[in-house]
């Protein structure tokens, strides 16, 4: 039986553990990993024999609980919900007072919550930290979200540091390792503790659910190049190339451009034009957008983005509607280069509005929770190692240093300027768009909530009224104090008006 001195612990070696296991030994921390199936894990430590931290392969939960120091720290990375629950079921009972369990899968935060506290009353810790970055990140430095008990988070904060992402700490630039099992040196960790129970993964939830958004709405742009402008796919793929040197430059824009100029091994075509037009989701966008009506705050950002996916799945259904239903022929006759400019302006102010709705999500939900958030660290965090890393994260941290209260993005001076700036093309790419029949719900959606949120009325009263009439639900008046409720008795529909 090995002896306990292992560092921490990882149970799950599907990609994402085998990646994050290999991260924290080539950082010097001694490993131990379990796997359902022996025969992965043996596989596993077999072929990576000379990490420096070193990896310990347990064939039993007994093995790997009695190889860690105490108190016991470790990963779960496996299935997110019942998954996760039945390992934990399974191994709490070889656990001892002040053990730290670190749930790393994209749990839904409900379940972190429900977790942490069920494992407090057992005398055990609980960690549930997001981790995002995919497979790459999981290696090389993700970016991670770490929630629950703080104390347990002083506790492994060291390794979480040294395996995340790092950033310049004055231009907030990736500092990418020179090889594998050779650190970063210097350079800030894009790891920081989001707050109590299941903050860290309700925060990367949020970032899922605008990565969502950001995806879509760099879709939309690549759909409006190709069928508006009649560009090739390999043409829009230069154009996202220029892009990734300015102000869009992200880790998104950055594999665009590569996508759309990739050739397919089989046919010598674009890769993309060969792609079925069928987009898959796991849910974290859905819970998002769950979470914000729940809570009443608007995103409808992101969720055009899911509901986009969904409309994407139904391809049967479009394939017998494009048959049958009618628009305009697209047609574009103005000075394409000056459209493409637009195309990039539009995305840029679609993209401040889905972010902005993303914080003021994180803002209620802080209320809701009883949780205080670090809105400038959370920004921060999301420079390097996560999907949607991008330059304008650093734009975002300043805003949030500027005022750590701030309601909005769109109250920042530099992303009111910004919006300033663009918005007449933003305006025009989305008119163009539903002039043409294409498609752009992300455009769409988020000028929409720029100009609903810029109104200082807006046509609920009417709806107020309607919901009077029919249902009592009373409403508030424009010459009384806020907070005191009205009613009147409405006349029978087409009967005259009553009496003032």
């Amino acid at each position: 039986m090995p002896q306990a001195q292992s560092d921490i612990g990882l149970i799950g070696l599907a990609v994402m553990g085998q990646n994050l296991a290999l991260n924290i030994a080539d950082h010097g921390f001694q490993i131990s990993v379990f796997n359902r199936t022996t025969a992965t894990m043996e596989k596993f430590v077999a072929e990576n024999p000379s990490t420096p931290g070193g990896l310990v392969g347990c064939a039993t939960l007994e093995e790997f609980v009695q190889s860690l120091k105490r108190p016991r720290r470790f990963i779960i990375l496996v299935k997110a919900g019942k998954p996760t629950d039945a390992v934990i079921d399974q191994i709490v009972p070889l656990l001892e007072k002040d053990d730290i369990i670190i749930d790393g899968g994209n749990a839904n935060w409900n379940d972190t919550i429900r977790r942490e506290r069920d494992l407090k009353a057992k005398g055990l810790r609980f960690i549930g930290s997001g981790v995002s970055g995919g497979e790459e990140g999981a290696r090389f430095g993700p970016s991670l979200m770490p929630g629950g008990d703080a104390a347990a988070y002083k506790e492994i904060e060291a390794i979480w540091n040294a395996i995340a992402a790092k950033v310049d700490a004055e231009t907030g630039k990736p500092i990418l390792n020179a090889e594998p099992g050779k650190p970063v040196v210097g350079g800030v960790p894009c790891a920081a503790y989001i707050g109590p129970d299941g903050a860290g993964h309700y925060v990367k939830m949020v970032h899922n659910g605008i990565e969502y958004g950001d995806m879509q709405m760099i879709c939309e742009a690549f759909w409006l190049m190709k069928n508006l402008l009649g560009m090739s796919s390999p043409e829009c793929g230069k154009v996202f190339e220029e892009w990734n040197k300015g102000l869009l430059d992200s880790f998104l824009i950055e594999i665009t451009a590569d996508i759309l100029q990739q050739k397919d091994p089989m046919t010598g075509n674009p890769i993309v034009d060969m792609i079925l037009d069928t987009a898959g989701q796991k849910g974290t966008g859905k819970w998002t957008s769950v979470s914000a009506l729940d809570m009443g705050i608007p995103a409808p950002t992101v969720a055009e983005a899911v509901f986009a996916r969904c409309l994407s799945a139904i391809k049967d259904e479009r394939v017998a509607a494009s048959n049958l239903l009618t628009g305009p022929a697209p047609a574009f006759s103005g000075d394409k280069q000056a459209f493409i400019q637009a195309i990039h302006d539009a995305l840029y102010c679609s993209k401040i509005c889905s972010y902005a709705q993303g914080f003021q999500l994180m803002r209620e939900a802080q209320k809701e929770y009883n949780w205080t958030l670090n809105f400038g660290e959370i920004s921060m965090i999301w420079r390097g190692g996560c999907i949607i890393r991008a330059r304008f994260l650093q734009k975002i941290k300043e805003a949030f240093d500027r005022n750590a209260t701030l309601a909005n993005l769109l109250l920042d001076p530099y992303f009111k300027g910004e919006i300033d700036r663009a918005q007449a093309n933003w305006r025009l790419v989305v008119a163009e768009a539903a002039k043409n029949g294409i498609a752009a719900p992300a455009f769409f959606s988020a000028l929409a909530y720029y100009d609903g949120y810029r109104s200082e009325r807006l046509p609920a009263n009417l709806l107020q009224g309607q919901r009077d009439f029919f249902g009592a639900h009373t409403y508030e008046r424009t010459d009384q104090p806020r907070g005191k409720f009205f009613h009147i008795d409405w006349p029978e529909p087409g009967r005259p008006q009553l009496e003032a």
